[in-house]
């Protein structure tokens, strides 16, 4: 017996025993489908480059837990390459003033960077600009090099949020981003995937980044100077790409200085959306965790 995919996320996470999985999300409800589960494939990513999602077992066999409570893992943990976009916005690049370009603004970012939802996150002593950008990233799930425009949206597995959390002063040392974008744990990721069948045409999606629940970044994909097929043509050309690779497409205007916490990306339906929550406020109503110290991670896909 097999489950049809409707209304379903994907997660990273620790078990209730504390042994690293994976699952479905329906309700609130997380569904184990690694190892110490239904056993579908070892991580998540090990499901996406196998193409393992569209045909699951009957979740009604699959040990479960409550998302309330849940400590996330990072939604892909060792993702073979991470590469990111800057200044794609069109509102971000005339609130920094920057000029048109003739190709995307690329950097790097390094897989032990990434952190989890909801986990702590240290703010480096070394930087006194420590600013959010709340992004969309997708996942690649297939192998892609030389992709044509036309082509790109066949290599995309799926989406999830990405908190691109930036060393502003390091990363104005020169002209070249590495250092202000590669602090540890300065990229909080997820903690939700959705397959990019789920939700069909993006470009209508709406991005938002809340800061104590107050919105800071709100912008339609549509916005985005170089598209996602525009991104995975130029970036196949230079690297090819192996499924499970992550490219994090751009934050919005208003990125802005990390508070006591952080957070971000994206909620279900034609709105995406996140929240950086301060550590005594009020929780939002999709807040899935809590982490009581320096800093705080919150996504929703």
């Amino acid at each position: 017996m097999t489950t049809e995919r409707t209304d379903m996320r994907f997660a990273s996470y620790l078990n209730l025993a504390g042994v690293p999985t994976w699952g479905a999300e329906q309700g609130g409800m997380l569904h184990d489908l690694g190892p110490s589960g239904l056993g579908v494939a070892s991580t998540l990513k090990a499901a996406i480059v196998d193409a393992r999602l569209a045909d699951l077992p009957d979740l009604g066999t699959a040990p479960t837990q409550p998302t309330d409570g849940t400590t996330f893992l990072p939604v892909i943990g060792d993702p073979g390459k991470i590469i990111c976009i800057g200044v794609n916005y069109r509102t971000h690049q005339s609130e920094t003033g920057r000029a048109d370009v003739p190709a995307p603004t690329v950097f790097i970012r390094y897989p032990d960077t990434l952190a989890a939802h909801g986990a702590d996150l240290p703010i480096p002593s070394e930087t006194a600009m420590y600013d959010y950008e709340g992004e969309l990233a997708l996942v690649v799930g297939a192998p892609a090099s030389h992709v044509s425009e036309a082509d790109a949206w066949d290599v995309v597995a799926g989406y999830t949020a990405f908190n691109d959390l930036s060393a502003r002063d390091w990363q104005r040392h020169t002209g070249q981003w590495t250092p202000g974008k590669n602090f540890p744990a300065s990229g909080p990721f997820g903690p939700f995937y959705t397959p990019a069948g789920d939700l069909g045409d993006i470009t209508d999606l709406v991005l938002e980044t809340r800061v104590n629940g107050e919105v800071r970044q709100h912008a339609r994909l549509s916005d985005l100077i170089f598209d996602i097929p525009a991104i995975i043509a130029y970036v196949t050309t230079f690297t090819p790409l192996a499924a499970g690779d992550v490219i994090v497409t751009g934050t919005p205007r208003r990125g802005g200085p990390v508070p006591h916490a952080t957070a971000v990306p994206l909620r279900r339906g034609r709105r995406r959306g996140g929240d950086l929550q301060a550590r005594d406020a009020p929780q939002p109503p999709r807040l899935l965790t809590r982490t009581p110290s320096r800093g705080r991670t919150s996504h929703d896909t």
